[in-house]
């Protein structure tokens, strides 16, 4: 599926996206779904009549195919919505959109809209030149509202494919009288005006963005459930709780740091809890450092700087041994050497440096040879 500005679908190679990665219309890579159930057949020969369309920034709702009209994927069609029409682009239809109104609590009643037809030409035309008043219409709205002093920010504008009708995303920390602004609205661009209240996370989706980790945000590209995050997902991963670290573009702690937080968790059952350091004759050691993953622990002595590490079973060992109040003589039994290359995690790229090394290593001593030659020369 491709927006206005892509130069594919006229049968010739494809030019891909002009606006540099930032779609104009919020239609490109936005909430895109496979439909893994198209190539199958399926037991019934009736097929479900709800089809899911999504809108700008990959709002997604869902409309009832009356006329069984024949829809591909990526298709613009005509949906109806109070007061009006407005123009989506079919993105899941089958059984699978059964499925996801179960998981999104959506009934199968009356409520749900019909589609009308694919839009045709005309109106993609008379759609496009609506979409071109929605910056304009941004940037003078943004200015209306600081003469107003309102403390709210408008994020983006959404205008119905009927021109009548548009809706204002904004955030706020606070209950914002814009009874004013509406007023202001409705009289300059003549149009009916929704204001929208969003979160900072739904903010950043429908801006899109690259994150720290060089992909494009997950709340842009494919999640739809924002979810609660906590600091404590931060501290089971051992991570530093550096606020501009751990936080994302929309100011809010990163919805990544839930992604593996159970796999943390279950790693961290095995590994004991120290609230006190290792009694031993040898004086008394205190954890440094742990690997939840290779179950090992770091332990070293007052006074000193190097670091024993030691397996989680041994550290037990010594607990068990510490609370019916025997003292072991060291750690050092059955202690695991830091340095076998066979346990070291990230082999796989420590065997590549050693690789790319040498290589460098071989390069410098031709070019020493080939300058000799110059010189003897």
């Amino acid at each position: 599926m491709g927006c206005s500005t892509c130069s594919s679908g006229n049968g010739t190679a494809v030019g891909g996206c002009q606006n540099n990665g930032g779609c104009g219309t919020g239609a490109c890579n936005k909430m895109n779904v496979f439909d893994w159930l198209s190539n199958m057949d399926l037991p019934s020969h009736s097929t479900f009549d709800i089809i899911e369309v999504k809108f700008k920034g990959g709002r997604k709702e869902f409309f009832r195919n009356t006329d069984d009209i024949d829809l591909t994927t990526g298709d613009p069609v005509v949906v109806d919505v109070p007061n009006g029409h407005h123009i989506g682009y079919v993105s899941l239809q089958g059984e699978l959109v059964r499925l996801q109104m179960q998981k999104k609590k959506v009934a199968n009643n009356d409520d749900i809209r019909k589609i009308y037809r694919i839009a045709n030409e005309k109106d993609l035309e008379a759609f496009e030149r609506v979409l071109n008043r929605e910056m304009p219409t941004l940037y003078r709205t943004r200015q209306i509202i600081d003469d107003l002093q309102l403390s709210m920010k408008l994020s983006d504008v959404e205008y119905q494919a009927d021109n009548n009708k548009a809706t204002f995303y904004y955030s706020a920390d606070s209950r914002v009288d814009f009874r004013e602004l509406i007023k202001i609205l409705a009289g300059e661009f003549k149009i009916r005006v929704e204001m929208r209240q969003i979160s900072l996370r739904q903010e950043a989706g429908r801006l899109g963005g690259i994150g720290s980790c060089g992909r494009e945000l997950c709340c842009s590209t494919w999640l739809s459930d924002f979810k609660s995050v906590s600091t404590s997902a931060a501290r089971y991963q051992n991570l530093s709780l550096n606020p501009s670290k751990l936080s994302g573009q929309c100011g809010r702690l990163k919805c990544c740091l839930n992604y593996e937080l159970e796999t943390y968790m279950s790693a961290l059952e095995d590994i004991p809890e120290l609230s006190t350091p290792l009694q031993t004759k040898s004086g008394p050691a205190t954890l440094q450092k742990t690997d939840i993953f290779r179950k090992i622990m770091w332990f070293s002595y007052e006074k000193e700087n190097s670091w024993i590490p030691l397996k989680v079973s041994r550290v037990k060992e010594i607990l068990e041994l510490n609370r019916k109040k025997v003292i072991p003589d060291t750690l050092q039994e059955n202690a695991v050497s830091a340095l076998e290359d066979e346990n070291v995690l990230n082999n796989d790229l420590v065997k590549m440096d050693k690789k790319y090394n040498k290589k460098k290593r071989k390069k410098k001593k031709s070019g020493k040879r080939r300058n000799r030659n110059k010189k003897n020369d």
